[in-house]
């Protein structure tokens, strides 16, 4: 069950009913030193956030899970929401609050906050903004939480995750973006759907910008441990290059796709996101392909850029990178998508 900060636990006269109500068989004994309690907290409760607050608690991947919005009304409904399905979720703290203090001590802090694009507003200039915004955001985080790992989900997030680098003053292993992991998803998705097997069995990644210069490794796919190009070559299986493009591009098409459809992507960003929170507080050392510092890795130089690479995650956040072989095209095409977003962090002048 759900326990609201604001639960009072006296009855009349000061009566403490949590004691009335059990008889101890022993003295209080502090806390085992060997479990540990982790807290989370998620800022910017809009879809996107309480789609990943809800599968959190349905996952039970924390002790404690933290709210945070700049819109006091509906942080407080979201909360109340949530705590009335005490009954049927994992037993977990919910707090909201406008006030950073509340993340106090937090594991990992999830970012999905963001400003929206207004109608022919400029690319950059939403950037610009998103930048502002995030001036009033991470330094919080960043001083009642030292220790804390960044989860950036907020858009475009390749960019904000390197936003997020410089306002924290943290090493780069521990702030990471929710990068391609969704992208890659999608991926494993059309494929097993082409092939008709489960996208469990499908091992793919798209990997550099979270957006359209991102890249796909084709070289690389296998299903069920058979690589997918290298064994049709070895059969003499035709295919054609065509085919394989239009499956990226329909990657690239499927958040455009949502949102014109419903007006916003929620639930597998939610899932994606919570898949990396459990990859890190369980320190499962899983390979995810997220936004990470990648200057020094497959050639990309210029300068110091995020964007997502196959990385090991756990709890220290970034492990390692892994050397996934790449082609020389799909090489290129990464450097490219480092050149595209150099770019334009090169226009915020941090």
């Amino acid at each position: 069950m759900q326990k609201s900060e604001s639960t009072s636990s006296l009855g009349p006269g000061g009566l403490d009913l949590s004691n009335a109500f059990f008889r101890p068989i022993h003295s209080a004994a502090p806390p085992s030193p060997t479990k540990r309690h982790t807290k989370i907290s998620v800022i910017g409760a809009g879809n996107v956030g309480m789609a990943i607050a809800q599968t959190i608690l349905t996952q039970d991947l924390a002790d404690e899970l933290v709210l945070v919005d700049a819109k006091p009304d509906k942080l407080r409904g979201e909360m109340l929401d949530l705590q009335h399905a005490a009954a049927f979720l994992p037993r977990t703290k919910i707090i909201a609050s406008v006030d950073y203090s509340v993340t106090v001590g937090s594991d990992l802090c999830i970012v999905t906050a963001g400003a929206r694009q207004i109608p022919g507003e400029s690319r950059l200039n939403l950037l610009q903004r998103n930048v502002a915004l995030f001036r009033h955001i991470i330094p919080p985080l960043a001083k009642f939480s030292p220790e804390t790992i960044l989860l950036i989900v907020s858009n475009p997030v390749d960019v904000l995750t390197y936003v997020s680098w410089k306002l924290s003053g943290f090493p780069s292993n521990r702030v990471i973006g929710s990068g391609t992991n969704l992208d890659s998803s999608r991926f494993r998705f059309l494929i097993a759907d082409h092939l008709d097997v489960n996208a469990q069995d499908v091992q793919a990644y798209i990997i550099g910008e979270h957006g359209d210069s991102s890249v796909a490794l084709w070289s690389s796919i296998s299903v069920g441990g058979v690589p997918v190009l290298s064994f049709l070559e070895r059969q003499q299986i035709p295919y054609e290059k065509e085919t394989l493009e239009n499956i990226h591009k329909q990657v690239i098409g499927s958040a455009y796709e949502v949102i014109s459809l419903k007006g916003y992507t929620s639930w597998a960003i939610g899932y994606s996101a919570a898949n990396l929170a459990r990859s890190i507080l369980r320190d499962q050392r899983k390979i995810h392909p997220v936004t990470v510092l990648a200057t020094g890795f497959y050639g990309i130089g210029g300068g110091q850029v995020f964007l997502s690479l196959p990385a090991q995650l756990g709890r220290g956040g970034v492990l390692g990178v892994t050397n996934v072989h790449l082609s020389h095209e799909e090489e290129q095409r990464l450097n490219d998508s480092a050149k595209a977003i150099l770019e334009v962090q090169s226009q915020l002048g941090l």
